[in-house]
């Protein structure tokens, strides 16, 4: 398949996804999109704005996933405002539901769009949950339980063997988000195996 990676970081959920596929990662943070080809050295690395990138080649592939930004939806930056002075709210970043709405409309494909669970009723009903994220997708995934992880709490080394990457070689200011951020292997795993059965 052609598989669009975006919003990529270090690649969490494409861990376990082989080198069958031509895979395009996009991701914003130079440093981050570093990390990325070193891990995955066969990916097509592009540097550079997922969510115009998305409008732009969109019918070159065949499978799209897409993790638009999630820290203004979270239930955890909701609750860290109310419980703090000094956490300004912010409006949460609607770029994930107009690629639901852009994708479900437009997109001939398969797709997923990931997001943390948000601290409101979802304006668009998921398709699924799995671990602590919710997925809107034009296919069925099948519910499995996951083990659960303390993310909140974890620390870098916690993250590193989680993810099961070592980070120690390179300098990013905000290592212990950019593992936070990454959707486990298991779980992009799933989904994948779930696309392939559809496609069956």
């Amino acid at each position: 398949m052609q598989i669009l990676n975006l919003y990529a970081g270090i690649g969490g959920n494409r861990k376990l996804w082989g080198d069958n596929h031509e895979i395009t990662a996009v991701e914003l943070d130079p440093d981050i999109a570093a990390i990325y080809k070193d891990l995955y050295p066969n990916d097509d690395v592009i540097i550079g704005d997922a969510h115009q990138y998305l409008l732009d080649h969109y019918k070159e592939f065949d499978f799209i996933w897409t993790s638009p930004p999630c820290q203004t939806h979270s239930s955890f930056r909701f609750n860290i405002g109310v419980r703090y002075r000094g956490v300004e709210p912010k409006y949460p970043d609607m770029m994930l539901y107009q690629e639901i709405i852009f994708l479900s409309t437009h997109f001939d494909g398969k797709y997923v769009v990931e997001n943390v669970k948000p601290y409101y009723k979802t304006l668009i009903e998921p398709t699924v949950e799995l671990q602590r994220h919710y997925f809107w997708s034009n296919f069925h995934i099948e519910p499995k339980d996951f083990e659960k992880d303390k993310i909140r709490s974890a620390q870098i080394p916690d993250l590193e063997e989680l993810h099961g990457v070592d980070l120690s070689s390179y300098k990013l200011a905000n290592k212990r988000q950019v593992l936070r951020n990454c959707v486990h292997s298991n779980v992009g795993l799933h989904i994948l195996k779930e696309l392939k059965n559809e496609k069956r």
